[in-house]
């Protein structure tokens, strides 16, 4: 009986031992990888065109970012039905800190909502590693509409139903416009974009009536009076744009507040260390005095934080976005 048992301890013994090898080897190549993280070139993904606001906060960042942490940081959109084709690519990436993604509140809150499947769990699909700021919307209307101020607008479409048509490209400005039509209680028809500047073009060319959006595609075309600015979608007035009444303002309402967050996110999976090394390069990029000044005419506010912190933000605007979406009777797609 002891020469039966002994070579199966031994066996025993030896497949403990190469498991346990295994997994210090595991531990060891991940401390090594993330102490001389980074070494190549890092891939940000931006879920949505080029010249939106996500992409130029991106571009902003990156190039900071790339100057701390000694590696190129490279910038490739991927745009696609409200930022999920670019959070699928990320979220389907090596989890190594070599592709991450400039995220929002349509990819990492409102889109659990507004789709009916995801290619991926949005959940779980992702580790956060820093907040990098949030803008207000800019409610505004092509030149021609009649309406010359939000409370003029809610008339009209109260008078006509359905005959108001609103631009969206994404899921702040999809949002934002059918949670005030809900609010206004008022019916108004979306008309979908594939980016926010092709949006605007139209808003501008009046193929649609009303559009709203980021500062960083809107301000600019209010202050060339191309388009007709009405309100912007914070609870406070805009030091850009001063003149803009809040929609709570200008409506008599008390709780609308829709703003738009940009955060960025890794795949799941990936080590601490790594994570903890792009968070610092983020908050370090957060506080530049470039970043703030090029972006404080936005309305952009950074706020620096752990990752912990965006995973707690992220729990909180995914249940608000549910919310608003649930009560804007936006059926999912």
């Amino acid at each position: 009986m002891k020469s039966y048992l002994q070579p199966a301890n031994s066996h025993s013994a030896a497949r403990w031992l190469l498991t346990a090898g295994a997994a210090l080897l595991a531990v060891c190549a991940a401390s090594v990888s993330a102490q001389t993280y980074p070494n190549k070139p890092i891939k940000a993904i931006v879920p949505f065109a080029a010249g939106s606001a996500t992409d130029q906060i991106a571009r902003a960042f990156s190039a900071k970012i790339s100057e701390i942490l000694e590696q190129p940081v490279i910038v490739e959109n991927k745009a696609g039905v409200n930022g999920m084709l670019g959070a699928d690519y990320v979220a389907k990436s090596a989890p190594d800190g070599y592709t991450i993604l400039v995220g929002t509140n349509s990819t990492n809150a409102a889109l659990k909502s507004l789709m009916k499947k995801l290619p991926y769990d949005q959940d779980t699909a992702f580790a956060p590693v820093a907040y990098l700021g949030s803008v207000p919307l800019i409610v505004a209307v092509n030149n021609d509409v009649p309406a010359q101020t939000l409370k003029d607008l809610v008339a009209m479409a109260k008078a006509k139903p359905t005959i108001v048509t609103f631009a969206s490209a994404s899921t702040s400005q999809l949002v934002s416009t059918e949670v005030l039509a809900s609010m206004a209680n008022i019916k108004m028809t979306n008309i979908p974009y594939k980016s926010g500047p092709a949006a605007m073009t139209d808003l501008i060319g009046g193929q649609v009536n009303l559009f709203t959006a980021d500062f960083a595609v809107m301000l600019p075309q209010v202050k060339a009076g191309k388009v007709r600015g009405l309100a912007v979608t914070s609870t406070k007035r805009s030091k850009a744009i001063p003149e803009l009444p809040t929609v709570n303002e200008a409506l008599g309402l008390k709780d609308y507040e829709l703003i738009a967050y940009f955060a960025v996110f890794a795949p799941a999976g990936t080590p601490s260390d790594i994570i903890l090394k792009l968070n610092r390069a983020i908050n370090i990029a957060a506080g530049n005095k470039d970043i703030l000044e090029r972006f404080a005419a936005l309305g952009f506010e950074t706020e620096p934080g752990t990752p912990d912190a965006l995973a707690q933000r992220s729990k909180a605007e995914t249940a608000k976005w549910a919310k608003a979406i649930r009560e804007a009777k936006i059926e999912p797609q």
